[in-house]
């Protein structure tokens, strides 16, 4: 076989190999191995492999309906409906049971199309948010998706990418990976593509770099070994498998259960002790107590939450925000601080490159410039220059006009030192056709004039008055390297400054506007930004933002946390701040009781984003950005955020109207039947009849998430307060309960009812009641005149009240237990529901001038929290095979 034969990748020449196997292979070998070459594959061979080994995957973001209907039927509520209907089948009450079987029919219907329309919305957003990498494919450069990654595909990587799969190293400059997310530790490793000999740990294999890493600082190319579930990463974010972590508003929702089981087993163990000593039938008293114990329970809250999400979602995905996880958007709607980097936020984002300033007589703007360009990260000896995976200053730089004139063949670079961001700084060794050898260093003007000798004196002065202007300046600087092969940081020193590349990001049109909505929302802007304090002060004075100090990274390290922590509630810019840095501020501002939200892009604000209660990046954000982030903006617009926390807010409120009505109300009429069943020689209601009434009632707040929100509930976020949640069942539960004693009374002392006569009465009473109270708990304000609920809320309401009227009275009243009751008892009903309507507007507005206290919360995010985060990127719509 020839050696050009040798080089062709084989399909027969595959054969599975591991990370530690590559590690110990020669780079030409592990190619080899692979059925692969420097030049990647074909597009062809590609597809084959693909299909052979399926695709780069841990997760799937598809909606199935088993799982939401598994999570249905494991519900303790439904548990109890199916328990109540089993025990009145044994005993032979046939009506009560099947009545009961539609209950539980009907409530799971409904909780299964709605959760699984907000499933299917949540698989339609996180289809939309794309992770790509660069590979060679037919000896050319592309971008592809994650997932279509194969083994033998040779990829080119940056400064923070997430790495797509295990990779045997090829060629690197500079390159250091974060393996935290792998090994626990927080040191970067130096990786290069030198074989390693003998066995070593998964920390010590240098030559390899691994699914789920991050590159911290430097660039490399590799030939994919391992992908998906065979990758290091991939069996340990598979072992965890696919439950994510609770937000706070789960929690809230956890803990709200925990206060209705208390509720629920002590009222039930009270009814079924009491009733006991009456005489009354043993079974009687069990299908009675279950029968209260599901009643006090909103039975389709999950419909109500689900739904409120979906239809938040859609909102949103409307304005191109995509929501990772559908909870997110109720934590958004927390945020009261919102830390943000400045460009492409405040504005535009095009970075353009404006002019090259010389400071020394010797060198031309077009000169100075050339050095920029070489002291470019970019890869120049190929000849044309591509702008894919380059920073925005760098590409700024290729991609302006002078940039054309460009000979790539007036060059030979030996050397790099890539850019970090404790150097903030790029330095290359470069040599001409005359075989001089010099070393340019290009970046914050801060630190490479700190290395540079023999400074102009006018050079400050140039320099603030750049600032001033609100440009973004990069120093050019440089030294002859005479004798020198290769460079390291140590070298970068005795530079003379050459001058500066001068930038242009311009405001945007409607950042004013947006930060006046988020002003409304009672949301405090703060600016990070690693650019200079003067540029993001002329910025935010355009825009009419008072940012008051502004604190440098130097500051914040002088400054103790108890220090800082006074300075933060004066401070609205960080300048030139590290990614540590932002991540303390994040912290110590949630320590303030604060909800902060922080929307970064870079590979610098992920730490932040992970310490943010709300992490916020865009789609052309890094991949480790990307990752870290809960909500992803297709487009950089506070605007779009500003109607995030709206439609956050809505939802909280929504959704904390149909738990204060369901629990008082709940608690009212079952504490109603409790105290009933012990007085009376009957059964107030029978169970059927009570989680009939239930689901009548419940099914009409399924309008709620539609409903209309007070604007004074979307100046401030609220929180879940279970303090609040059962002072609020114990002071309006009595009342319902109050008048639940006048119809008591009113039937049995009045109209002499008989049971079935008793519970047709009070089964009547009790709809109107309930669902009516809804349009005084739904506002603080005067219902109606001065808060006005949906049309469908009002219609879906009144529905519900005449199906509670009719039905007792129709030819199906007999067979759900139900008698006719006397017309006048029509009237005396309707003066009570007016006189319980009164009674609750004006304790509603005693209850609501009382001060709430705010509970403390704290979102915890581990360790498996963040695997879980990055293993999303690794997802496609289908069910996976395993292999």
């Amino acid at each position: 076989m020839s050696r050009l034969e040798a080089s062709k990748p084989s399909a027969t020449r595959v054969r599975a190999l591991t990370a530690a196997d590559a590690s110990r292979q020669e780079p030409g070998q592990a190619l080899f191995a692979l059925g692969s070459t420097s030049h990647g594959l074909s597009t062809a061979e590609a597809h084959r492999r693909l299909a052979e080994s399926g695709p780069n995957a841990l997760r799937t973001h598809g909606a199935s309906p088993w799982p939401v209907l598994w999570r249905q039927l494991k519900s303790p509520i439904l548990i109890l409906l199916i328990v109540t209907a089993g025990v009145s089948l044994f005993l032979g009450d046939a009506t009560n049971s099947t009545v009961i079987g539609v209950i539980l029919v009907a409530s799971v219907g409904l909780g299964f199309s709605n959760e699984f329309r907000a499933e299917r919305a949540a698989e339609a957003l996180h289809s939309r948010v794309t992770h790509t990498v660069v590979v060679l494919r037919d000896g050319k450069e592309c971008q592809i998706g994650v997932v279509d990654l194969v083994p033998g595909d040779v990829v080119r990587l940056t400064l923070g990418a997430v790495i797509p799969a295990d990779i045997r190293l090829l060629a690197s400059e500079g390159l250091l990976c974060d393996e935290s997310i792998l090994t626990g530790e927080s040191l970067p490793v130096e990786k290069a593509p030198a074989a390693v000999s003998g066995d070593a740990a998964i920390g010590d294999l240098t030559s390899c770099i691994f699914m789920g890493t991050v590159v911290q600082a430097g660039s490399c190319t590799g030939v994919v070994v391992s992908t998906g579930g065979r990758a290091e990463f991939g069996r340990i974010a598979m072992g965890l498998g696919e439950r994510q972590p609770q937000t706070e508003f789960q929690l809230g929702l956890k803990r709200f259960s925990y206060l209705l089981l208390q509720v629920a087993v002590v009222l039930t163990t009270l009814i079924f002790i009491a009733n006991l000593p009456l005489g009354r039938p043993l079974f009687d008293s069990l299908l009675f107590s279950l029968a209260i114990a599901v009643g006090i329970t909103p039975q389709l809250l999950p419909a109500v939450v689900s739904t409120c999400l979906a239809a938040g979602t859609r909102v949103l995905a409307a304005r191109r925000a995509l929501v990772k996880r559908l909870v997110c958007i109720e934590d958004l709607g927390d945020m009261d601080v919102l830390v943000t980097d400045k460009t492409g936020t405040l504005t535009e984002g095009h970075i353009s490159f404006t002019s090259a300033l010389p400071v020394r007589s010797d060198l031309t703007a077009a000169a100075l410039f050339m050095l920029g360009l070489v002291a470019t990260e970019a890869d120049y000896s190929h000849g044309a220059v591509s702008a894919i995976g380059q920073n925005p200053l760098d590409a700024a730089l290729w991609e302006a006009p002078a940039a054309r004139g460009f000979d790539p063949t007036a060059y030979c670079r030996y050397g790099i030192i890539p850019f970090d961001h404790q150097r903030r700084r790029t330095s290359t060794l470069v040599g001409d056709a005359a075989g001089n050898r010099t070393m340019v260093t290009k970046g914050s003007p801060e630190d490479v004039l700190l290395l540079c000798e023999d400074i102009p004196p006018a050079t400050q002065a140039l320099l603030e008055r750049l600032y001033d202007a609100g440009s973004r300046v990069v120093a050019v600087a440089s030294r002859p390297a005479t004798g020198l092969a290769a460079i390291e940081p140590a070298d970068e020193r005795g530079l003379a400054l050459a001058g500066f590349l001068v930038f242009l990001d311009r405001p945007k049109a409607n950042a004013k506007d947006s930060l006046v909505g988020l002003a409304r929302l009672g949301i405090t802007v703060k600016i990070a930004t690693g650019d200079n304090g003067r540029v993001a002060e002329k910025v935010c004075r355009d825009l009419g933002l008072s940012t008051g100090r502004t604190l440098t990274g130097v500051q914040i390290d002088a400054l103790e946390d108890a220090e800082l922590t006074g300075v933060l509630r004066e401070a609205g810019i960080f300048a030139r701040v590290s990614p540590e840095q932002k991540a303390r501020v994040i912290g110590l501002l949630r320590g303030q009781g604060r909800s902060v939200a922080f929307l970064g892009d870079g590979v610098n604000d992920a730490l932040a984003l992970h310490h943010a209660d709300v992490g916020i990046s865009v789609d052309s954000a890094t991949d480790v950005a990307k990752d870290a982030a809960d909500i992803v903006l297709m487009d950089k617009d506070l605007g779009v955020l500003a109607e995030g926390v709206r439609e956050g807010r809505r939802i909280f409120a929504n959704t904390i109207k149909y738990v204060l009505m369901g629990t008082s109300s709940n608690f009212g009429n079952m504490f109603s039947a409790a105290a009933a069943s012990v007085v009376l020689n009957f059964l107030p209601m029978l169970p059927g009849q009570i989680l009939l009434n239930n689901l009548l009632y419940d099914s009409g707040q399924l309008a709620i998430p539609g409903d209309r929100v007070d604007k004074e509930q979307l100046l401030a976020p609220s929180h879940w307060n279970i303090a609040f949640i059962r002072r609020f069942m114990l002071v309006f539960g009595p009342i319902s309960s109050l008048f639940d004693f006048a119809t008591f009374a009113l039937m049995l002392m009045v109209f002499h009812a008989m049971p079935g006569e008793f519970r047709t009465g009070w089964f009547i009473e009790s709809i109107a009641t309930q669902t009516l109270i809804i349009f005084a708990i739904r506002t603080r304000r005067v219902p109606f005149l001065r808060s006005r609920p949906s049309a469908g809320l009002l219609w879906a309401s009144l529905g519900v009240v005449a199906a509670g009227v009719v039905l007792p009275l129709s030819p199906l009243g007999r067979v759900l237990g139900f008698d006719p009751v006397p017309v006048v008892f029509f009237v005396a009903l309707l003066a009570t529901v007016v006189i319980y309507l009164v009674l609750v507007e004006g304790t509603k507005t005693w209850f609501f001038s009382r001060p709430v206290p705010l509970p403390a919360t704290a979102r915890h995010r581990g360790h498996m929290h963040r695997i879980q985060r990055r293993a999303a990127r690794f997802s496609v719509a289908h069910s996976l095979a395993r292999r």
